[in-house]
């Protein structure tokens, strides 16, 4: 086992918080730091601390780095829908029912191992068994999604995410039609407090609750269902969803938060939203500074056929066109 790494916290950091000034520090993922601050592998003055603790300047913080993760996960063959790729990054167009990376009862067969099949040098990038993944989608969340392939696009990447200079825009097929049209919920989100795989609205105070923001937008309604537009300002665990539901338009499809709602509509409507089988939302939009070049980019990936399918059998109507 190596010794703790020893720095010296200096004046001109003070007012700082620890975690900000250890991720610049080390050079490490802020959120990376952060876990180590919360399973107590840094002291300040010899003490745990809060990634929160604003520095004084002079304290002395050591780290104890966890030790290597075991070796990644092996790439397999898989379809790509590549939006655009260069030396730094790969956008795709991730499909609904695709994990993105490994996790508890998912070994194989995610987004993570065909990159690495197409892109093998994200074997040294990011954290174990998520190979260049800056951020994720849910599992039946269809849209775009950014993957750094340098180490220093990663953590560029992540800068953005966390400054919130990252634009993330959603389309989501909802129940009712929200009043007003146009809106902001602004309402903290945390673990639901019994049911622990789930997210709700928490009030701010309460354990785990963060604040939480996401706009939205009518773009057309009719036939009991609304098709939204939606920004997100923050990126909680099934933020969109829980807010939805919060404001009492739930996504259609939505096992989890998206009730029976289904049952009040017309009779031939009643099918085609009950069988839907995913929730009907869709990361239409991605913008974001280049980790390399500064460039402003934008991506889009198309809507998916059956979101367009259950907006037309419910609806009559053709999907509308986004601005």
């Amino acid at each position: 086992m190596s010794a703790p790494r020893r720095l010296r916290v200096s004046p001109g950091a003070a007012g700082e918080r620890l975690d900000r000034h250890l991720a610049e520090r080390l050079d490490e993922p802020r959120n990376q730091v952060q876990r180590w601050i919360r399973e107590e592998r840094v002291l300040l003055d010899g003490r745990p601390a809060k990634p929160s603790t604003v520095l004084a300047g002079g304290e002395e913080v050591a780290v104890d780095r966890p030790p290597p993760p075991p070796a990644g996960i092996e790439p397999e063959a898989g379809e790509l829908s590549i939006l655009h790729q260069d030396p730094a990054l790969v956008v795709v167009d991730k499909p609904a029912g695709l994990v993105v990376h490994p996790g508890a009862g998912r070994a194989a067969g995610t987004l993570a191992h065909r990159l690495l099949a197409r892109f093998p040098e994200l074997a040294g990038v990011g954290g174990p068994g998520r190979p260049g993944i800056v951020h994720r989608l849910d599992k039946d969340t269809s849209g775009v999604l950014v993957v750094a392939r340098s180490a220093e696009a990663y953590r560029a990447l992540q800068r953005s995410f966390a400054a919130r200079r990252v634009v993330k825009r959603y389309l989501a097929v909802v129940y009712g039609a929200p009043r007003p049209a146009q809106g902001v919920i602004d309402a903290p989100i945390g673990r639901h407090p019994e049911r622990r795989k789930e997210m709700a609205v928490r009030a701010l105070g309460r354990p785990g609750a963060r604040p939480a923001v996401t706009r939205y937008r009518t773009l057309a309604a009719g036939a009991g269902i609304a098709l939204l537009e939606l920004d997100l300002e923050t990126g909680r665990t099934h933020q969109i969803r829980v807010h939805l539901k919060s404001l009492r338009h739930p996504i259609a499809g939505d096992p989890v938060y998206g009730e029976a709602r289904w049952r009040g509509l017309p009779g031939p409507a009643q099918a085609v939203l009950r069988d839907f089988p995913r929730p009907a939302l869709h990361a239409w939009r991605l913008a974001f500074d280049h980790p390399v070049t500064g460039e402003r980019l934008a991506f889009e990936a198309p809507v998916p056929q059956d979101l367009r399918g259950l907006w037309e059998e419910v609806t009559g109507k053709a999907f509308p066109s986004c601005p």
